[in-house]
């Protein structure tokens, strides 16, 4: 797969789990370069899955057969998944039912290729540097807003009675509100991109051990298999779902150039930008 041919390599794993309480599994997620991205369903059964489904969906009809999308494109592509997600309601049907949506694209500008990196939710994007473990996005959600404004702490988050409840969704309001970030495509870089079953279980230090090694083990168990193995040995309360992507440019081919560099973005992503 990609442009560079040869100059970039990709290991990419996934996992999902409906968790140890769940009956059905509500998340769905794409790993398929050049998308990769996780949905949350919400709205219980035959409801959440459906959502979530329908996003998968939209994304692998429209962008799924192209080799590095705009970031306009991408954009686009979500505003048609909320659309279709909104059109799954039955015309009496008062129920709140949508997703979240979480995700990591390759795709091309007017200088060169990014990493989109683009949510909608509580669903999360990470980026580990072999080092360090950095969360990209910000949730959505009434918790987040809680520690934006100083109100609580992040160890009272943990437990805070209102960390389920999210404020944007796909399939809520008729247009999606979502964040984007645009990443230079150099060196080694993982991403991982996962549903809040994974974070409610295992803290930011827990899920760093398990990204630094992302090669398969001993057994032929992924590190995204890993990952999801020890959210539900830690109580699995939710369906927990996980896709990784280890990315290699060779150097030549790398960019000298920082997370700041957004050139050829176009009106309608500036318009998107997150949250400080």
């Amino acid at each position: 797969m990609t442009p560079f041919g040869a100059e970039l390599s990709l290991d990419v794993s996934y996992a999902s789990d409906v968790g140890r309480v769940r009956s059905v599994n509500e998340d769905s997620l794409l790993a398929s370069p050049p998308l990769f991205l996780v949905a949350d369903g919400m709205g219980g059964h035959a409801y959440g899955d459906r959502a979530s489904q329908t996003v998968v969906s939209v994304f692998t009809t429209t962008l799924g057969t192209d080799d590095a999308p705009s970031p306009e494109s991408v954009v686009a592509t979500i505003h048609s998944a909320n659309d279709a997600v909104i059109g799954l309601r039955e015309p009496d049907d008062v129920s709140v039912s949508g997703t979240t949506l979480a995700g990591l694209a390759l795709v091309t500008t007017a200088e060169s290729y990014r990493w989109m990196v683009f949510n909608v939710g509580d669903s999360r994007v990470y980026r580990w540097d072999g080092r360090h473990l950095s969360q990209v996005t910000v949730d959505h959600s009434a918790v987040q807003e809680l520690l934006d404004a100083g109100e609580i702490t992040p160890l009272e988050a943990l437990t805070h009675p209102h960390r389920n409840v999210v404020t944007r969704a796909i399939g809520v309001h008729d247009e999606a509100d979502v964040d984007v970030w645009l990443l230079p495509v150099t060196g080694e870089q993982t991403f991982l991109i996962c549903s809040d079953g994974l974070t409610k279980e295992l803290a930011d230090d827990q899920i760093a051990r398990l990204l630094a090694d992302h090669a398969p083990d001993a057994s032929g168990q992924s590190v995204s298999e890993r990952l999801v193995e020890a959210a539900l040995a830690a109580g699995g309360s939710d369906n927990v779902s996980v896709v990784v992507v280890a990315s290699s440019m060779a150097d030549s081919a790398s960019e000298a150039d920082d997370d700041t560099n957004d050139g050829g973005i176009s009106s309608l992503l500036e318009e998107t930008r997150p949250r400080k």
